[in-house]
């Protein structure tokens, strides 16, 4: 008889996992899953509540990226009403969505993800994470949590909240920015574009060997990939329309409003997590990691695959070398983690450009909306992934259907193809240790669920 081995908790993720090894009577690995048991219930539960309450209430779906949920829903919204945002309210809402990128990247990166590849894979539990990074870069450690602090400060002396905001309303923004400020909000983000360069340069001399040396291949697959761009296939994280790559490198584009055309959501009996993948294909969708099917991916990596360019010039430089290394798509899983530092030197050079925009001080924050019957479908690019808020309306301007895909869901399949293919190529005989362990674990922080 086989046997199952459990890791549970998953450590040093943006939330609640559990990974099930199970092993054939040799002791290898015949099957793993990534259990995902939370159930939100959002879906159901904001049935019958007024259209303009949904951006507040979807927030508490999570309390780390609730700002993409905010203006995932009051984009959706703003579509059920016919309405569309006043300029300033439409730079006002990207800027607070690119803040809060940023101080979600640094999270990541740093707090959960660096301990495995700027300390020792294999050292011990009471080491190997951000205090065991304190110990080793103090310097270093210091600018991330200052840096991580300024990002949310930035977001809170603006917007009034950075966890669980309400700033964003139907048809624009709550309220106008002052100049004074713009100027002191400009101040902080040159600040951090210095430290996104830092980190960068940083992470290139003490950390990205080891994922493509001692790390390279760990929990790779081949899928396709999902992001947004703009009408010159520059990336872009507020808005866009949606390119699904196939494996090859052949794309498509589409508007967020047709993707029950191009997606599909698929339910595993393990797993409380909806599943999705590319109906366009045609092929449907399986798991089985010797042939997969619809199984693409989204977030950092995934977002470099599909776009053609950069939109600011340093992360453009920064995309260049990437590809000149790794070439396009690129497949290499632990390599979301470089992609994650490129998409942060983005997103605080796009702070600066929206802030250098005359309009974003223009007092004229919202236009006028009346709730009514109606469909809206709205996206952002959240860090981890593809967000997308669909709601119906009636005529009182009340949710009568809700639809969610939030980004870890584009991503537990082929999470769960990684966290296969790096345990059958970890452990053999049965023998396991807790590097080993580390190691499958790795394959799941690398997509930051």
């Amino acid at each position: 008889m086989g046997h199952q081995i459990t890791i549970h908790p998953v450590t040093r993720i943006e939330g609640h996992a559990r990974i099930d090894l199970h092993l054939d009577e040799a002791g290898q690995v015949s099957d793993a899953q990534v259990a995902i048991s939370a159930l939100r219930g959002f879906e159901q539960f904001v049935i019958g509540r007024p259209a303009e309450e949904i951006p507040r209430i979807v927030t508490r779906i999570c309390g780390i990226c609730p700002w993409m949920h905010h203006l995932a829903a009051v984009k959706a919204v703003d579509g059920c009403f016919g309405v569309q945002p006043s300029v300033s309210g439409h730079l006002l809402r990207e800027l607070c969505q690119i803040l809060a990128h940023i101080h979600d990247k640094i999270l990541h990166f740093f707090f959960l993800a660096a301990p495995d590849f700027v300390l020792d894979p294999q050292a011990d539990l009471s080491v190997r994470n951000i205090m065991g990074l304190v110990r080793q870069e103090p310097e270093l450690a210091g600018r991330v949590v200052r840096m991580r602090q300024l990002a949310q400060q930035m977001l809170a002396r603006f917007a009034g909240k950075a966890i669980h905001p309400v700033a964003a309303v139907v048809s624009g923004f709550s309220c106008a920015m002052q100049e004074d400020v713009r100027q002191s909000l400009l101040a902080d983000a040159r600040e951090l574009l210095d430290f996104a360069c830092y980190a960068m340069d940083f992470a290139k001399k003490q950390a990205f060997e080891r994922l493509t040396g001692e790390f390279d291949g760990l929990g790779s697959i081949t899928t396709g990939f999902m992001g947004t761009v703009d009408g010159q296939g520059r990336l872009r994280l507020y808005e866009g329309q949606l390119r699904l790559m196939e494996p090859g490198g052949a794309y498509e584009d589409f508007q967020a409003c047709d993707y029950q055309q191009y997606l599909a959501e698929h339910v595993e009996p393990w797993s409380s997590a909806k599943m999705v993948y590319a109906k366009s294909w045609g092929e449907g969708f399986s798991l089985n990691p010797e042939q997969p099917k619809g199984i693409y991916r989204v977030n950092t990596l995934a977002r470099l695959n599909v776009c053609d360019a950069m939109a600011t010039p340093r992360a453009q430089q920064e995309l260049e070398e990437f590809r000149s290394r790794f070439g396009r798509p690129v497949q290499t899983t632990l390599l979301y983690h470089w992609a994650r530092l490129v998409e942060l030197v983005y997103a605080c050079e796009r702070s600066i450009e929206l802030l250098e925009e005359q309009d974003i001080i223009n007092p004229q924050v919202r236009n006028v909306a009346e709730p009514g019957a109606g469909r809206g479908i709205g996206h952002v690019e959240a860090p981890r992934g593809t967000l997308i808020h669909e709601y119906a309306t009636d005529e009182q301007g009340c949710i009568t259907h809700a639809n969610l895909i939030v980004g870890t869901t584009h991503n537990i399949a082929p999470m769960n193809l990684s966290v296969q293919q790096a345990a059958a190529s970890l452990i053999s005989n049965g023998q396991v240790d807790e590097g080993i362990l580390n190691k499958v674990e790795m394959a799941v922080r690398a997509y930051d669920p």
